[in-house]
């Protein structure tokens, strides 16, 4: 078994399509960290890691993506922010309680999935995807339909491996411009819809795709580390301080004693007492500021 989380690019030699597999378990463990999520939307957080992961690797940018789903219903925001480097971080935001058994429909209500890509170099570009489907795989498919003309498969796997979170999945999309493209992606579906979980979760990469396409002459390229990284820091906090005006910041510390700034993906907390904030707003670099965390 892989030690560590990672996306693998393949591509069928004979048929005109190309696919992924990715492994983010690892990932996905720290992203449920210091949160007590219903078991539902632990598995919605773990399908949208691994359908980020997917979509980082398909759409081919330099820069950071953003993957939320906003609705009405008893869960209010679930997103991952992940960037080219497949860095990956989530969170979840209830406002009602979760039944078992829940289906997407029914935690995200009236909703939609929105796809933020914020390129290093060009123009910000955002993808409202209608919540149709059952599944987020088949409301996924179905923007690729939609943006990219380009019909995709997504095969998403949450769960458990060795007593601990799993998740894990494939992609399948064709190749633009070939003969037969339709028929060799009908055919590959069929395969690729027999994975098991367990073997998604448990198998090197290879053995997946020998298990699943072994009549098949299938090229599998390095694969890209996935990891989970936060991208908050006491200086970022401190940044968000100094836009709030600083009679607001003085009411709070008299009513609290401190500023106690939590973070919903790491849950990391940065205190910042009055001397803190004096130092702040005296224009003293933040690197001075008592590193409390």
């Amino acid at each position: 078994m892989s030690n560590h989380d990672q996306l693998h690019r393949y591509l069928f030699e004979n048929l005109a399509v190309r696919g992924e597999l990715v492994t983010a378990s690892e990932t996905y463990q720290h992203m449920l960290e210091n949160h007590q999520y219903p078991q539902e939307v632990q598995n919605l957080l773990g399908e949208l890691l691994v359908a980020t992961s997917l979509l980082t690797a398909t759409l081919k940018f330099d820069g950071e993506i953003t993957v939320q789903l906003q609705g009405d219903g008893p869960l209010r925001l679930a997103v991952i922010n992940g960037n080219n480097r497949q860095e990956m971080r989530g969170m979840a935001r209830l406002q009602g309680d979760i039944a078992p058994g829940s289906s997407l429909k029914e935690m995200v209500g009236n909703g939609y999935l929105v796809i933020t890509i914020t390129p290093e170099e060009g123009e910000r570009y955002q993808g409202v995807v209608a919540l149709d489907g059952d599944t987020l795989a088949v409301c996924l498919e179905g923007y690729f339909m939609q943006s990219e003309q380009l019909p995709t498969r997504l095969f998403i796997r949450t769960g458990e491996a060795n007593g601990k979170p799993a998740a894990a999945g494939m992609l399948l999309q064709i190749v633009p411009a070939q003969p037969n493209s339709a028929d060799d992606l009908n055919h590959l579906t069929q395969l690729t819809a027999t994975v098991k979980a367990e073997e998604l979760f448990t198998l090197p990469a290879n053995e997946v795709l020998y298990r699943l396409y072994h009549q098949e002459e299938v090229t599998l390229y390095e694969p890209q580390d996935v990891t989970f990284r936060c991208t908050c820091s006491r200086e970022r906090c401190a940044n968000a301080l100094l836009t709030v005006n600083p009679e607001e910041l003085e009411d709070m510390l008299e009513k609290e004693g401190n500023i106690d700034m939590h973070c919903d993906f790491c849950g990391a907390n940065y205190v910042f007492d009055s001397a803190d904030v004096k130092s702040l707003l005296a224009g003293h670099p933040t690197e001075q500021v008592n590193n409390l965390h």
